[in-house]
């Protein structure tokens, strides 16, 4: 090989170390955040009307999870984040023919509006998945609900929560107060420190366990229903042992009979009406340790 040949080739090899190395590192540096950015997240931080006064907090999604849990501070801080998406179909991936899919961009909605210490809160949940942590006082109210691809998570709260799912399970946890919650697919579990005196309650679910603990000194009449399932409690209950109820009604020279299969008793005597009802899974009353 001549001289000047090799000479060409070393001053081509230091080009390529001095400038198509650098840029091939720097395409990979910029790359790298753009999957970061992908994982969209906002937080906001809520000052409350009177800090000093109990709250209430309205959350309704279409797509997401809600988890609220208290902390020992006055305000309402509201993180939100896209939910992770499921992977596309496989039906979806043959009719692509191999061809590369491309992520859509994961933009995200997030409102709140606070008035004398009721609080609003607004996505686009419909559009795409919405996970939502919420920390509140501890003296706060709930009405949470969301429909598909997401859980309701409530932790060490105080006051009425009015809790509703559809696609997903519903757990409280270390709750004071009262609560109302269903589902439809998915189990509902509660767990009372304490419970608000002379307050109903209603806990359902078509498929899933109802599972609820009580204090061990709560007065209660219960209204038990499980059409496929068990129901258990270790609360001594004084269950009525009458026949059930039978409904007779005429219309148009046709009678209809409905049977009452209703389980019916006392806690510690009796007091206002806890209710749980299931479709497919049994049912715990549990007393609390």
């Amino acid at each position: 090989m001549k001289t000047s040949q090799i000479q060409r080739e070393m001053n081509l090899s230091g080009l390529f170390r001095k400038y198509i190395l650098p840029v091939f590192l720097l395409l990979l540096t910029v790359s790298l955040p753009l999957s970061a950015q992908n994982e969209v997240k906002e937080q906001l931080v809520i000052p409350l009307s009177d800090p000093n006064k109990p709250g209430f907090l309205e959350v309704g999604l279409v797509n997401g999870s809600i988890r609220v849990t208290s902390h020992s501070n006055k305000e309402v801080i509201i993180e939100g984040a896209v939910g992770g998406s499921k992977k596309h179909k496989e039906d979806d991936a043959v009719s692509a023919n191999g061809m590369r899919r491309i992520a859509k961009t994961n933009s995200m909605e997030l409102t709140v509006e606070e008035r004398s210490n009721r609080i609003s809160v607004n996505t686009n949940s419909h559009i795409r998945a919405i996970d939502l942590t919420i920390k509140v006082p501890q003296r706060f109210s709930l009405k949470l609900s969301t429909v598909n691809n997401g859980d309701i998570l409530v932790e060490n709260v105080n006051g009425e929560l009015e809790i509703t799912n559809v696609n997903g399970k519903i757990e409280l946890t270390n709750i004071e107060g009262s609560a109302v919650a269903n589902t439809v697919n998915g189990a509902l579990i509660a767990i009372f420190k304490d419970i608000t005196p002379n307050t109903p309650m209603a806990f359902s679910t078509l498929n899933g366990k109802v599972d609820v603990t009580l204090p061990s000194n709560v007065k209660a009449n219960v209204k038990l229903k499980s059409d496929q399932g068990e129901i258990y409690s270790d609360f001594d209950i004084a269950v009525d042992k009458t026949q059930p109820k039978v409904d007779k009604s005429s219309q148009n020279g046709m009678y209809r009979v409905s049977v009452d299969d209703w389980t019916y008793g006392k806690i510690n005597g009796g007091g206002p009406e806890i209710m749980a009802k299931n479709m497919h899974g049994n049912i715990y009353i549990r007393k609390a340790k």
